[in-house]
Formats: structure tokens, sequence, C-alpha cells
């Protein structure tokens, strides 16, 4: 994987997908795509075409991703091509499976197409040998170096014959420009040289000439960068820098194992855990068991407290089922006995929970989702404004090999779009620029509430205290002295964006269920409904209210109605795709913002949400309960901006309520209830 990726061959059979996802790698990523619908048209196609990568469904009708990939490799000239799988199926142990078959990584389906092209970048980065690539743009960057040096002749020429103020300008940027470039490409005598001559020219009156002797210096100057150049040459490859961990999103193992529970729990557990995504098996005894060992390994075991020996030797019995010992599950008891005996005993026996029943099912949902939790990279996105495109890719590169998201913006007037489309965790931005400088587009980007938040960090070549603490009080978060090593520039990068995020989270997220707030759920209504007016693709918005919220907080207490709460909270992130918008609109009420989604789909997937919730047992003081909510439905296509769009949904929800409730109703000239 020592050439660059440019060409990509895609096998996917779903023609919606096939459209948005050659979209996105053509018109936002750059690359050359080849679209094939089946495995067999793949294999034929592959040779001709020599891709750098190729995508792969998994779920294909005839010949599927793993038949294709074997087909594949029979192929000489594409036997080494490299693969990612692309799939909705990604639990852990399918995950593993397909990675022993060879594939570089794995895309989950659903796929963000503003960035699926970065996604891929950063796993190709991640496979390439270390400082393969670094090192190719240091050779690319010198062997431009006779074009920079002659553009710089031609400036300073220039001035020699009349001296204006702009063109001094510009030859402070060029030479500030391979100044910076030139040091952090590991070109370090180079950097130097120009460094020496920018540092000259900063001491110039642009509204003076020049003397002779200040001409001269700067006629040495520019001959020392010249013979300086002369003899660089591109670095060899270093070792790749130990990279930082980034933050993580919980992605859950779905398998649990029911051991020795009583038929009737076992059947009541099988059902309310299946509504938020577990799949259980449940076995009788342990012989049972065992004549099904090394069929999956669960992400936690429960099981009855008479099944557990004070010497824990059950627990082992039962983990040792195909489960490596270094693997073994966590597990959780249900007992009828809530005294410290018996609790004891259970924590002996190697037990990570105790639940007494009656069960309270949205605790032991809770728990599972803690215990079964895994942690997978969510990358970083970090917007890169940089006029000089070797230093710019160098630095996005360098964080690519991270595993983080890089875009790159080399003329700052054309920031704003990426800016509201890749919705950066953090801005690196050069102080010197041609047409706009660091500082004024800091104040620009600053003056939007919406960009308040983002950290800007500036780059430059600047020694001056001066000028770096006039950056930071004119909205600079933080800012780095060029050359600034691979290593200097992850951690920095890192930091700084864990830190925005924990705050982020603080201020965007509602408390209790760890949903969106009411502003930042309208905030990314405003947002996608831009993208879908731009893209002409279907929207919908959805405000859902439970039912008679007030008399259960006033009959079981507010406890309870939290529990409730986060139950429904978690059915929605459970049973709506990752790419969809889920909020906490105030009290009892939620909103959704359903992308790609017509009005048709959108009440029939929110009804299912409905049955769901309605067959959820909730427990309080003894006794169980059932809630259910009501829901109203707009769509994009019939209620052009966010304000109208939420007013629909908003009176569609009164008309789900008027109609009796615990249904949903989709807004229109006559509305339309989900059956």
């Amino acid at each position: 994987m020592t050439s660059p990726l440019k060409r990509i061959l895609m096998v996917e059979d779903e023609p919606d997908i096939q459209a948005v996802a050659q979209l996105a790698l053509e018109a936002l990523g750059g690359f050359q795509v080849r679209i094939c619908g089946s495995g067999r048209e793949g294999v034929q196609a592959a040779p001709a075409f020599a891709p750098d990568l190729i995508l792969l469904d998994v779920m294909m009708p005839g010949m599927d991703g793993p038949s294709t990939l074997r087909a594949l490799r029979e192929q000489p000239r594409v036997a080494a091509t490299p693969v990612i799988f692309m799939t909705a199926k990604v639990q852990p142990q399918e995950v593993a499976e397909y990675r022993a078959l060879g594939v570089l990584d794995v895309i989950a389906k659903p796929f963000d197409p503003m960035t699926l092209a970065e996604t891929i970048r950063a796993i190709w980065a991640r496979h390439r040998p270390a400082g393969a690539v670094l090192a190719a743009m240091s050779e690319n960057f010198a062997a431009t170096l006779g074009d920079k040096l002659s553009a710089i002749d031609a400036v300073w020429e220039q001035l020699r014959r009349s001296w204006e103020a702009e063109a001094l300008a510009r030859l402070h940027r060029q030479v500030h420009s391979l100044h910076g470039a030139g040091a952090t490409l590991g070109l370090g005598a180079l950097g130097d040289a120009a460094g020496a001559l920018e540092r000259a020219l900063a001491a110039l009156d642009r509204a003076v000439l020049p003397d002779r002797q200040q001409r001269e210096q700067i006629d040495r100057l520019i001959d020392a960068l010249k013979l300086t150049a002369r003899t660089t040459r591109a670095p060899r490859p270093t070792a790749a820098p130990v990279m930082p961990a980034v933050a993580s999103i919980a992605v859950r193992q779905r398998l649990i194992w029911l051991v020795q529970v009583d038929p009737a729990l076992a059947r009541d557990l099988t059902a309310q855990l299946g509504h938020f995504g577990y799949h259980v098996q449940a076995y009788d005894s342990l012989l049972e068991l065992g004549a099904q060992a090394g069929k999956g390994v669960p992400g936690a075991i429960i099981t009855s407290a008479d099944v557990l020996d004070s010497d824990r030797g059950s627990y082992e019995q039962i983990a040792g089922f195909g489960v490596p010992s270094d693997q073994a599950p966590p597990l959780i008891v249900i007992s009828s006995q809530g005294d410290i005996s018996s609790r004891l005993r259970a924590v002996r026996a190697g037990a990570a929970a105790y639940f007494v029943r009656p069960v309270t099912t949205v605790a032991l949902i809770d728990k599972l989702d803690a215990l079964t939790a895994q942690s997978v990279e969510e990358p970083y996105r970090i917007l890169i404004v940089e006029d000089e495109p070797i230093a710019a890719n160098y630095f996005a590169e360098t964080l690519r090999q991270a595993g983080m998201h890089a875009v790159v913006v080399n003329d700052p007037n054309e920031v704003m779009q990426p800016l509201a489309e890749f919705r950066p965790d953090m801005i690196l931005m050069d102080m010197y620029m041609p047409g706009c400088g660091g500082l004024d587009l800091a104040a620009v980007i600053r003056q939007q509430e919406e960009y308040v938040g983002i950290p800007i960090v500036f780059l430059s070549a600047e020694a001056s205290l001066d000028k770096q603490l006039e950056a930071m009080r004119l909205g600079g978060d933080d800012y780095m002295t060029k050359p600034i090593t691979p290593d200097h520039l992850i951690s920095a990068v890192s930091s700084r964006v864990l830190r925005s995020r924990t705050l982020r989270s603080f201020m965007l997220r509602d408390s209790l269920t760890g949903l969106f707030n009411h502003t930042t759920t309208k905030g990314h209504l405003e947002l996608e409904l831009a993208r879908a007016r731009r893209h002409q693709t279907p929207l919908a918005f959805a405000i859902i209210d439970i039912d008679r919220f007030k008399s259960v907080n006033d009959r079981y207490g507010h406890a309870t109605g939290d529990r409730v709460l986060k139950s429904l909270s978690r059915l929605l992130r459970e049973r709506l795709r990752q790419t969809n918008i889920i909020g906490r609109y105030g009290g009892e009420e939620f909103a959704v913002v359903l992308v790609d989604t017509d009005g048709p789909t959108a009440i029939v997937v929110l009804d299912e949400i409905r049955a769901g919730l309605a067959q959820i047992r909730q427990q309080a003081d003894g006794e169980e309960f059932t809630v259910t909510f009501s829901c109203g439905v707009a769509c994009f296509a019939d209620y052009p901006d966010a304000p109208k769009l939420a007013d629909a949904a908003d009176k569609a929800l009164y008309a789900a309520k008027r109609g009796g409730r615990n249904r949903v109703v989709l807004a229109g000239p006559e509305p339309l209830v989900a059956s």
C-alpha cells in the first residue's frame, strides 16, 4: 500500500446506496469510482479497472461479500488489493470474523455520506507503511522548490524596480510559507534559511524603499536560500509516532445467555430484552449449554442464584463453554432473596450485578449496557485551513495516520461550506494567508453563534510572543509554532479535542437521557434541513409526547418517571438509525429528525417504536404498568423551513392526542394516522 489512494471499486447491490456512496466518494473525496451491482460483476470488472481499494458489501444475493472476496483473491491482478467490508452486521464477533478473512476494516451501515471519504482515508492511512506517505510528501515538496524560488526571485526583482507594499506582502507570504512548510516536512536547513529571510523582510518598512545595506542583506539571504535548496534532500521515512487514544463511543455485544432461569421469567426476559436490541438464548441446564458450545460468545450471562456454588465452580463451568478464560463474560444473578448473605455468595461466585425479583426491566437494561459496552474509535474531525497545499496535506496525513478525519481548505474564503457540513471538532489555521489572514478569519467564525465553541488553533512560524497573544485575544484557543513534529501535532490536537468534546457534551446533551437537548436538536434540524434542500432529499421531523405522564409522576414518583423517560430514550436510540437526530425536546417530549426519510416511511418506523414501548413493562412499588406515546410527524417536502416544520409536527401531535392518544399522525391537508 505504498501508492496513493485514487481508484475505488465498490461492489453493492442496493441502487440507493450506490448513488449516495458514489456522490460522496467522487464529489467530496475526489476519487475515481467504479460501481458494480453484484459480486460476479465485481470479480469480472476488477482486473481491468485495477482499483487501489475495493469496498465490498457483505449481504448480497448470489455471491455474498466473503464469497466475492475469495473469488477476487484468485485474480492475480487484484489478489493483493486491499478490501473494506461495508455492512449493517457489525456485532463484535462478526467484525472479528470479517477481519480474519483479511479485510482492512469494516464500515458500518448506515454510513454518513459527508464523512465516508475521510473514513476510508483514515483506514487507508492506518495501514500504510510508517512514514511512507509523509516521506513522499517531502519528496514532492523538494521537487517543487525550483518553482517556489523562481517566484520569490521574480517578486524581489519587481520590488527592486518599484517598491510596493502589496508586492512586499506577497513576498513575505511566499517566504513565510516556505519557512513553515520546509521545517514541518523535516527539511530543517531549508526552513532555517527561509526563516532568516522572513525575519529580514518583516523588518522592512512597507512604505519606504530599503537602503542599499538592506537590499544587499536580502540579496545574500535569497542566495543562501537557493544554495540550501540545491542541496536539500527529502528525509528518510521515520518510525510512526505513538498515537494517543482518541474518544470512544459504545458498541454493545447483543448476545445474552440465560442459564437455568425458570421458564416464565426466561420468556419474559427474552421478550423484554428483545425490545432493546438484545438477542437472548435460554438454556434449561448446563448440559444443554454444553451441547451448544462454540456457537457464539455472549455479552453477558444471566442466571438464577440457585445455580451458584460458594466456590464459584458453577460460574466457571458456565463461562467455560466456548469462551476463552481471559474473556469470561460478566455474570448477572437474579434471586428472590435480597439479604446480605445471598448477595455475598453471588459476589464470591463472580457476579458483576445482582437483581431481586421482580426485576425492573429498565434497571437491567442499564446494567447490561454498562457491562457489555466496548470501545471503538470515533474519529476526531479536524478542519485544516492552510494556503500551502503540501504543508496542509502533510498535517492532514499525520492526523489521518492517528485515526482522525481531516479536511483541508487551501482558500480561506471557501471555509464556510466545509465548516457547516463537516462539523469539525477543531480548526487548525495558518496565521498568514493571501486574501484573508488567520486572525480575520477567526473573527468571522467567532461572530457565528453555532461555531463559538469550536477550538481554533493557529499554526505559524511566527515567534513573536506579542503576535501570539494577539491571536489568542482575537479568538484563538492555542498556538503552535512551526516546525511541528508529528508527535506534538497529534498530542496537542487529541488533548484539545478531548477536553472540548467533554465540555460540549455537558452543553449539548440532556443530563438524564443523554440525548441532545432542545437547543441542540433545533440546530441539527436547521442543518439537516439545509442539506436536504441542497441535495433534494427527503426529511421528516417528529415530536413525541408520553401519554398521561403527569399521572405516572403523581402516582409512582419522579424517580419512576425518570426511568420511563430513560426507557423511551433507550428505545429510540436502539430502533433508529445512527444518522438520525434524537433529542429531548422538554419534559416528556422528544424530537426526532429522520434524514433521507419520507412521511409514509417515517410513520411506519415511529409506529413500530410506539408499539414496542407499549409492550415494555415498567415497575414501581411492586406494581407493573405500561406507558404509550402520541406522535406528530411533518415532512420537508410539505413545509419548507424549520419553524413551519416544527409547528406542523406539533399540530399533528395534538391531533394524535385529540384522536385518542397512543398513535402516530402525519401532518398534511388530510392528516394520516398510522395503522
